[in-house]
């Protein structure tokens, strides 16, 4: 059928209408996420809220944390799916039964078709399963198999056309033969329901009732109204659209709207009376844009099984998505609706579009470059730019102020015609003459970036610098310059700090907390309510934003949004708190904005686009937290581990004591996260910190008696169960019963040992006692002759030391003696009578020439020395006895003229004797014949 210039051009509209427009939120999962092929052929749910898929290489488990993947029963593509009950029903190629849980958490499967023993056709591949009562429809291209559950029998609905689908329409069952007609299944027969053209030359997608008629739904030509058996095409504005789209799957949802899934356009969303809510493809949020599969969960989220993929989508959601997926328009800083116009300020501009309209966002000309307010002040919308300040009139933006860098915009008490703007370069003031605003003057004495700034009174202004900490500034009453300029000091500086008035006070906003300014201390102070919006450790951002329109005032922290509300009966402080990680929700940290749209819609402002939040649908439902499987192994020969029954009390070897529990809850919001909380009472008895990680190990535990306890949290809610799971380890084998008994006998064995040992031993001891007691007398023995004896060597060493005291003083006696005499010798040969001299003189050479002098130091001498002599004597024989005599006094190291009077004779003729005497040892010419004496 040729296609009119007339729908071109509304399918070209709508593709732009549909790049533009919001959409639910989509939670997305590649075959990389989920490690299975990339088909995805049908969906179904079971009543714990798990989602079974068919996929082309088995069936898909999804439990809200973890992908599972049951290879197909005979390794082909699993084409269908159907949760009926507690049992799992899939079929293949040539093949169709069920898959079964089992206590450990494990699916088995079991064949009905061998167990009817099924004879199939060539090729033939299970399509569709539909339950009826207590009967179970496999469809395949050419057969229905119709399972009887309580007689399990089967009986066959055999076509020679194609059997294209099978449909459950109220009680009844109709399927479509191609080039034939509908057909209705009357007591296990096919009965002609309509041979209508239409329904035989068309392909059905599916069959709905719908507003109490029949409707049709054909793949390429719309849907169509069966009453009175007649068919008339069903005129819905979505008609153009869908004559131009090849629809694969689709589902009428609890709300009676309609997905229809597309070959290559994603999904359609119409609603119950046929008109276009949203287009979802490819640009705009899909994984890919061939929709194999639909299915809604019991939580009305809407599943799409795709040609390479799996998506959900948050149907009912209270967040609608505005993704900016070519970067066209940018991150939000700043939004307002206004006169019908939603603008959005962004870093490459300010945008526009019409409220409630689908069209694309347009660029008012002039505004390029970044937005950081839009600010309505008595029906004038001002923008603050980075050029300047802008009015904003419909679509046209004129430029007031080209002061760069306009953060934000307010209004100076009680003087309706002046302005006051914080920039980059410090606070400026614009000014109303003459129904015109414009820039007036720079307020000199400050100029420090002031983005966040506020009026406490005519003069009086805080302004708030992250880098600087807050200024409190005191202007003169014309507006012209500061007065004063002081840093307060009750409050510190930061990142992301804030500076806001609500309700007349001035807020300041960090890490520690809010803070509110008391004018009577003049200081900030902490104010405790408000401090409850976010804790230290989930502080992002100290922005806070007051929304006039509603008197609700905004904070942002790391896992929620917050608003506060007031009561107008007790004026008492309401925090309310919405679920949205600043993860999920793509902050620009630092420049969070929300603004009021309508109908209790809020839209904000993040780094890919924004989200309207509908708080009409913030909705907290209860939900369960479940225990999947546990496995238990230990590291012997390597980790070995297997799953455990879930359903009784496990008893467990020693060895066997590393546990892995894992859990999950079963909510496919993409916007709220499931977080988890345990304890292993036993040995873990305190509740752990939250964490959104589905499993826990514990490895080596001790013998003893545990209870595992697991609980739930979505945003706020807890889950309204905890599970458990009770187990034993027993005690390792050297610590049981059997083995005390040994160690009793052992220990009594071993005492009876040690008692003989240690009599053996004290015996042995006392007989080493007397044997040391023995030695010890002797030694004391010998030691005492030892003494004696060192007593004798002492006395003899002194007998030594006398006599060589006795030798030296007997020599120099001598020397004395006959140094004497030779002096009075000497003076008497100077004497005149010669007579009487001559006898004089004889008398003394007859004591110088005494050989009793001799003898005695001769005596004294082998006292000391002894045998000097006889060793000399027998060395030398050939000496003489004034040889030896002459060796004696050498060995006393007397020198030569000390041993001539002992000789009685000159120094010189000493010298002599020592001269022959050295010829007589034979000595060498270089030795001394002194040190050779005292060597021998």
């Amino acid at each position: 059928m040729p296609i009119k210039p007339l729908s071109i051009l509304f399918i070209l509209f709508f593709f732009i209408v549909a790049n533009g427009q919001e959409h639910p939120p989509i939670k997305t999962f590649s075959p990389n996420e989920y490690g299975a092929e990339n088909q995805n052929w049908a969906i179904s749910q079971s009543k714990e809220k798990e989602i079974y898929i068919a996929n082309s290489i088995g069936l898909l488990v999804y439990n809200g944390a973890k992908w599972v993947l049951y290879n197909s029963p005979n390794q082909t593509n699993i084409r269908s799916v159907k949760v009926i009950d507690e049992l799992i029903y899939t079929g293949c190629y040539k093949e169709f039964g069920y898959w079964k849980k089992n206590n450990f958490g494990i699916l088995n499967y079991t064949s009905l078709s061998s167990e009817l023993e099924i004879s199939f056709l060539d090729d033939e591949e299970i399509w569709n399963i539909i339950n009826v009562d207590d009967f179970i429809l496999f469809q395949s291209l050419k057969r229905i198999y119709v399972y009887s559950k309580s007689d399990n029998t089967c009986s066959v609905i055999n076509s020679k056309s194609t059997i294209y689908k099978v449909f459950k329409i109220n009680e009844g069952v109709y399927f479509q033969k191609t080039k034939e007609g509908i057909f209705e299944i009357v007591d296990g027969k096919a009965q002609l329901v309509s041979n209508h053209p239409i329904l035989k030359e068309n392909l059905l997608v599916n069959i709905f009732n719908h507003q109490g008629n029949i409707l049709f739904q054909t793949e390429d030509n719309g849907f169509y109204i069966f009453k009175n058996n007649t068919l008339t095409k069903w005129d819905i504005s979505a008609n153009n659209l869908l004559s131009n789209d090849r629809i694969y799957s689709s589902i009428k949802l609890k709300d009676n709207s309609f997905i229809l899934g597309t070959i290559s356009n994603g999904i359609l969303h119409l609603t119950a009376n046929g008109d276009i809510k949203h287009h979802i493809n490819q640009d705009n949020g899909l994984s890919n844009n061939t929709v194999l599969s639909v299915f809604e969960d019991v939580d009305k989220n809407v599943w799409l099984g795709l040609e390479n993929g799996i998506n959900c989508i948050n149907i009912n959601s209270p967040f609608s998505i505005y993704n900016d997926k070519k970067g066209e328009v940018g991150s939000v800083n700043a939004s307002i609706l206004f006169k019908d116009f939603l603008y959005i300020g962004t870093n490459q501009g300010l945008f526009y579009k019409e409220i409630n309209s689908e069209n694309q966002f347009k660029l008012i000309p002039g505004t390029k470059g970044a937005v950081w307010c839009l600010t309505d002040i008595n029906g004038t919308l001002f923008c603050g730019h980075n050029s300047g300040t802008f009015i904003i009139n419909g679509t046209q933006a004129a430029l007031i102020s080209d002061v760069q860098g306009t953060w934000n915009i307010k209004t100076i008490p009680e003087n309706n015609h002046l302005l006051l703007q914080g920039n980059y370069n410090g606070l400026n003031i614009i000014e109303n003459k003459q129904g015109q605003w414009v820039f007036r003057n720079k307020i000199e004495g400050f100029d420090g970036s002031s983005r966040y700034f506020e009026m406490l009174n005519n003069t009086d202004v805080f302004v708030s610098h992250e880098y600087k900490g807050v200024f409190k500034i005191k202007l003169d009453a014309n507006y012209i310059k500061t007065i004063s300029v002081l840093k307060d000091t009750s409050v510190a500086k930061g990142l992301k700090t804030s500076i806001i008035k609500y309700k007349n006070n001035i807020l300041y906003t960090q890490k520690d907390g809010i803070f509110k300014f008391n004018e009577v201390k003049n200081r900030f102070e902490r104010d405790s309510v408000l401090s409850k919006f976010f804790s230290k450790e989930e502080y992002t951002s100290g922005k806070l934003v007051f929304n006039k329109d509603t008197n609700t005032l905004w904070a942002f922290s790391l896992e929620n949004m917050s608003y506060l509300t007031t009561s107008k009966l007790s004026n008492s402080y309401k925090i309310n708190t919405i679920s949205l990680p600043s993860s999920l929700r793509n902050d620009i940290t630092g420049y969070e904005n929300i603004s009021y749209i309508n109908n209790n819609k809020y839209l904000y402002g993040n780094t890919l686009g924004y989200i309207i939040i509908d708080l009409d649908k913030l909705t907290y439902k209860s939900h369960k937290v479940y225990l999947n499987s546990i496995s238990n192994g230990n590291y012997k020969n390597g980790f070995k581990s297997q799953f455990l029954d879930i359903s009784k009390k496990g008893i467990f070897k020693n060895n066997e004591n590393n546990f892995e529990f894992n859990y999950s809850v079963p909510e496919y919001n993409k916007y709220l996260e499931a977080e988890y909380q345990y304890k292993l009472e036993g040995i873990y008895d305190e509740w752990s910190n939250w964490s959104s990680h589905p499993s826990v190990l514990f490895e080596n535990l001790p013998y003893g008696e545990y209870t595992f306890y697991v609980k739930s949290r979505l945003g706020n809610e807890v889950s309204e169960n905890i599970e458990t799971y009770s187990f034993k380890i027993d005690a390792p084998w050297y610590l049981t019963k059997v083995m005390f008994a040994i160690y009793f006998i052992l220990l009594a064995l071993f005492s009876l040992l040690m008692h003989t040992l240690y009599k053996r031993y004290y015996r042995k001891q006392r007989e080493k006692l007397l044997y040391r007691t023995q030695r010890e007398l002797e030694l004391k023995e010998l030691e005492n002759k030892e003494q004696v004896m060192l007593h004798n060597n002492d006395k003899l060493r002194q007998d030594i030391d006398n006599k060589n005291r006795e030798l030296g003083i007997s020599t120099m006696s001598l020397i004395k003696k006959n140094e004497f005499l030779n002096t009075i010798k000497s003076e008497l040969q100077k004497s005149q009578d010669p007579k009487s001299l001559k006898r004089v003189i004889k008398i003394i050479d007859k004591n110088l020439t005494n050989t009793d002098d001799w003898h005695a130091f001769e005596e004294a001498f082998n006292n000391a020395d002894k045998d000097f002599l006889k060793k000399i004597k027998s060395q030398h024989p050939a000496l003489t006895s004034n040889d030896l005599k002459l060796c004696a006094y050498l060995r006393l190291n007397l020198t030569s003229k000390e041993i001539a009077p002992l000789l009685n004779i000159s120094s010189r003729s000493v010298e002599v004797k020592r001269y022959r005497l050295r010829k007589k040892m034979d000595l060498p010419h270089e030795s001394s014949l002194t040190d050779y004496i005292l060597e021998i």
